[in-house]
């Protein structure tokens, strides 16, 4: 199975799958379009039925019931986008039978995997880490995902042995930019509940995640000559600076953990006549995500009110919701894949997202749906990547889940 995997993981990776967060178009990429149809023919080839990619560029196929006893419809699904932090590489690095040193990436630049930097390196002393080559991401976030569960099926295929209810697997783009799943079509796809199979290190079951928005505050200043600017000029970039610095320092991602809560200020452009910051804001706590808003609101209103004019304005838009509210209802899913990881000899780390998945929004949909390790660690970076053995763990838990 480890070979099957890295046969499979390694194809996936030689299309490059980027998502663009400044596209129209949808997907954002046409890349994403050939790695789907690329799919479409090997879930053929294995043996699925009903296989299509729509107009959306989503993948989905069936697995039909092989048993006669009533069980659930079971959905699987991962996104085979890859972030636009960094571009995505062309084949994994392999490092076999890893002895617990540090990992040298790339030469040139001297950049290191180290393991005073990433202490976890040393739970997968001799086995085998895929890694990048320095200079790009790997694409384990998804693409390890999507390895894990064709593999997991073929395997079902070729041992009906092993009886189970109807199976669906979903495969998606965009995920990375936040669109993954805004036209999927959950009636359609006919799941009782589902999993994705996109979170990190092995162990990891999620059914929590932030609630998100983001936040775009403009600020308007007076640019006149420096040498004549007394008592006139107004620059907004100082305006910029001073509304940051009213934000708890404390609530920045660098200072927070668990289940804390954090601005972000994700990008800034100024002159002096005009000037913006954009921000992210995210909470877990439904209460005190809402004050985290109404903070940023009542900044924009006391700015005003010091400087005049309304010299300072506010955009603030909700990207998603903590899920947490539409999996407790059906937790019995939770529990289950917490005992298909224990009858795989995985230790479950139930543990809160702290970032947004395709889950978050499907369960909103309509399709309640935790998320499931895929054995990734350091995603969107150069420093990302994969033991191997955690893959075939991973299938080993899709197993169990659907065994009837």
């Amino acid at each position: 199975m480890k070979e099957k995997l890295l046969e499979r993981f390694s194809k996936y990776l030689s299309f490059a799958t980027t998502s663009d967060p400044n596209s129209t178009t949808y997907p954002s990429t046409n890349a994403q379009l050939l790695i789907g149809d690329f799919l479409v023919e090997e879930l053929k080839g294995i043996g699925l039925v009903n296989v299509e990619k729509d107009q959306y560029g989503y993948v989905t196929a069936l697995l039909p019931a092989n048993t006669p006893e009533t069980l659930p419809t079971i959905g699987f699904i991962a996104h085979f986008d890859t972030a636009p932090d960094m571009p995505g590489i062309a084949a994994p690095r392999i490092v076999e039978n890893y002895n617990g040193q540090d990992i040298i990436l790339d030469t040139e630049t001297n950049t290191i995997l180290s393991v005073q930097d990433f202490p976890e390196l040393k739970d997968y002393i001799g086995q085998t880490i895929l890694t990048t080559n320095g200079k790009t991401l790997l694409g384990a976030d998804d693409k390890a995902g999507i390895a894990e569960i064709v593999t997991a099926i073929e395997y079902l295929i070729a041992h009906p042995e092993i009886k189970h209810g109807a199976i669906k697997v979903a495969f998606t783009p965009d995920e990375e930019i936040g669109q993954g799943v805004i036209h999927f079509d959950v009636q359609k796809f006919g799941c009782d509940f589902g999993y994705t199979m996109d979170g990190g290190g092995i162990g990891e079951l999620e059914y929590e995640n932030f609630n998100a928005a983001g936040a775009v505050v403009q600020f308007q200043g007076r640019n006149v000559h420096p040498g004549y600017a007394k008592n006139k000029m107004v620059n907004a970039q100082l305006l910029a600076m001073e509304f940051n610095g009213l934000l708890p320092e404390f609530q920045r991602p660098q200072y927070t953990q668990d289940y804390e809560g954090f601005f972000l200020l994700t990008k800034m452009e100024g002159t002096v006549e005009n000037a913006s910051l954009q921000y992210i804001i995210r909470d877990h706590d439904r209460k005190l995500f809402e004050e985290k808003k109404q903070l940023m609101n009542s900044l924009v209103e006391f700015m005003n009110k010091k400087h005049g004019l309304d010299r300072v304005s506010i955009e603030i838009k909700d990207q998603y919701a903590n899920m947490r509210e539409k999996v407790e209802p059906v937790y019995h899913i939770v529990e289950r894949a917490e005992k298909a990881m224990i009858d795989a000899g995985v230790t479950p780390l139930v543990k809160p997202i702290r970032g947004g998945t395709d889950g978050a929004n499907l369960s909103f949909k309509g399709l309640p749906c935790p998320n499931i390790f895929a054995g990734g660690h350091n995603f969107h970076g150069k420093y990302e990547f994969v033991p191997l053995e955690s893959m075939v763990k991973a299938v080993e838990v899709i197993l169990n889940i659907v065994k009837a």
